[in-house]
Formats: structure tokens, sequence, C-alpha cells
């Protein structure tokens, strides 16, 4: 049975995933971020890391939506390499002086939480 799926279950819908939560405040980060100084100009990185910080909780509630054990899972493995792609995003960025290294540095920790709740959340699913 899928996670979340089981009566008396605390997570009735996606919203109730802690990882959800969690990257859609990432996702709110990199909005912020991205719509001032020179960020906010850089059109290509710009849109590029808000497409990928997008896809995170896009595709754990995809994922949760497909009802089948092996389709969140694959949708989970999606969601964690477009945190990846927000790490390098967000280096680069850094390196082009877009961000502060603290900023940065930050952002990235964010990125590496997500991609830990990703990952343990697949292990949950394998044991269920």
């Amino acid at each position: 049975m899928l996670l979340g799926m089981e009566p008396k279950s605390k997570i009735q819908r996606f919203e109730d995933l802690i990882v959800w939560q969690k990257s859609m405040s990432l996702a709110e980060e990199i909005y912020r971020v991205t719509k001032v100084g020179e960020f906010s100009k850089d059109w290509g990185l710009r849109d590029q890391i808000r497409k990928a910080v997008v896809s995170i909780p896009s595709n754990i509630a995809e994922g949760y939506g497909r009802y089948r054990a092996a389709d969140f899972k694959r949708f989970l493995t999606i969601a964690n390499a477009s945190a990846y792609e927000v790490r390098s995003q967000i280096q680069l960025a850094a390196r082009l002086g877009y961000l502060g290294a603290l900023e940065a540095e930050m952002i990235v920790k964010r990125c590496e939480e997500v991609s830990r709740m990703l990952i343990g959340l697949k292990r949950k699913i394998n044991k269920s």
C-alpha cells in the first residue's frame, strides 16, 4: 500500500508530506533571490533554476497522485535530480556574483536537506 494511503495515517494528501512543504519553501526562496539584482536580468539561468525548483514539489505531488509505490518512487527520484540541479545552479549564481557565498551556502544546505528527505521517503516506501 502506498505511503499515506493507509487508514489512520497522518498523511492524507501530498501537502501533508514535510518534504513537499520544505520543497515549496525552497521554491519560494529561489523565486525571492532570482527576482532582484543581476540574477533577475540573467533570464536563462533565472528561468532554468525556477523550472528546476518548481519541479521538486511538482514531482512529489504527481508521484503521490499515481497511487502506485513504484510510480511514486520514480517521481521522487526525478524530484531529487531537480534538487541537485538547483544546487549546481546556485553554485554558478554565486560564482557569477548574483548571490553572496553565505546565502548560496544556506540554499545549498536546504537542497541537501530536501534530497535527504526524498531518499528517506523512498526507503520508507520500500519498507511498506
